[in-house]
């Protein structure tokens, strides 16, 4: 769409060089959604307009998606060009994406109203009791707020939809909640301290550490390891998990950790397959789908392990063959634009061995040997 175009077709937004999402309070995004029910209804009324019902949405396909870096920083994120896509009432596969919008647009608009929020579930589960001939999975919930966030040009957390957290932390930092007693996270136990899910929450918080690494893993068993053997005694750090797929929650508050502690690096614990890259570059870059709002979540992670330097401290009968998914994950990450070189000969590297080796196979040398693993790496800077 040519560049002239932009302000009539998008409804929010002026600032044509960062396609973004704003935080903005409650008032402000009802009054945009009650303007565009007035532009919905204006087009109803108007007999020259015969598409009665296009709603322009900021494309979140891989096509519209670049690599920005920041100007003061060495963090890069993804973000998304002004490239329109169309939800049309007249077309028979948008149509009932059409009428999702609409209806949690008027869910948001109640929710912001009463002054509450609610995670993606309990919004989900209000749907499909309200509308479940548009409603039947978690995935239709999922997309449709992106194509609110992307015709409203607010956050998620704006609309009152707050994160679902898996994500735990432990080590030597202090969080202070307003109005709430201090939690020292280096006392707890391996389970840690679980990162709620309400980002206002989170953006409030006093953190006081005197951790020097911040060290990201991918797996819960992997955290729950490490927080046993006291790893952040041996070696000041922070450790963080969101047991599997990064959750928003847990992006924001590492995100939050680095702002904080600007000097503290961060480094990534994951499998060496194409699912553990995939982690690695979502907490790096953030996501295509969030393409809006990944540079407020984006934050410079280095690969500390498993890479493929280290597949010789792995008995060869631990590695296991790539999954039709690892091959699947591997295409796509080998086709996109932000994948820097060195983690790209790691992926080729993978598909061309046709293995794959989880964190656990360095087991074989004894349960402990996973912290001098660590401690090891990020003494001899063996990282990228």
């Amino acid at each position: 769409m040519a560049g002239a175009d932009v302000a009539a077709a998008s409804l929010f937004g002026a600032d044509r060089r960062l396609c973004s999402a704003d935080i903005l309070p409650a008032a402000e995004v009802r009054a945009r959604i009650e303007v565009a029910v007035l532009n919905f209804l204006a087009a109803l009324a108007s007999p020259s307009s015969p598409a009665i019902s296009v709603l322009p949405l900021i494309s979140r396909s891989s096509a519209n998606c670049s690599l920005r870096s920041g100007l003061l920083s060495d963090v890069s994120s993804v973000y998304l060009s002004y490239a329109f896509c169309k939800r049309s009432l007249m077309r028979q596969n948008d149509a009932k994406a059409f009428v999702r919008v609409w209806k949690v647009m008027e869910m948001c608009y109640k929710i912001l109203g009463e002054g509450k929020m609610v995670n993606q579930r309990e919004l989900f589960y209000k749907l499909l009791s309200d509308s479940p001939k548009y409603f039947s999975c978690m995935r239709h919930v999922n997309r449709t707020i992106q194509d609110v966030v992307s015709l409203l040009r607010c956050t998620r957390q704006s609309l009152g939809v707050m994160a679902s957290s898996r994500g735990a932390l432990i080590g030597r930092l202090i969080v202070h909640e307003p109005k709430e007693e201090h939690i020292d996270c280096s006392i707890l136990g391996p389970s840690g301290h679980a990162i709620t899910g309400d980002l206002n929450l989170l953006s409030k918080l006093n953190l006081c550490s005197d951790a020097r690494y911040i060290i990201v893993v991918e797996k819960d068993a992997i955290f729950q390891r490490l927080a046993e053997d006291r790893l952040y005694n041996q070696l000041p750090c922070i450790l963080v998990t969101a047991k599997g797929y990064p959750d928003l929650a847990t992006r924001f508050f590492l995100h939050r950790l680095s702002q904080t502690f600007p000097n503290m690096p961060i480094f990534a614990l994951v499998d060496w397959n194409p699912a553990g890259l995939a982690i690695l570059c979502t907490y790096k870059y953030g996501s295509i789908s969030m393409g809006l709002e990944s540079y407020r979540y984006a934050c410079n992670v280095k690969w500390l392990g498993l890479r493929g330097d280290d597949l010789q401290l792995i008995a060869e009968s631990a590695l296991q063959e790539l999954k039709p998914r690892d091959l699947q994950i591997a295409k796509s990450l080998l086709s996109s634009k932000f994948l820097q070189e060195n983690h790209r000969a790691e992926l080729t590297l993978m598909v061309e061995r046709g293995k794959r080796a989880e964190i656990e196979a360095l087991y074989c040398h004894g349960f402990d040997f996973l912290g001098k693993y660590i401690a090891r790496k990020i003494v001899q800077g063996d990282y990228i």
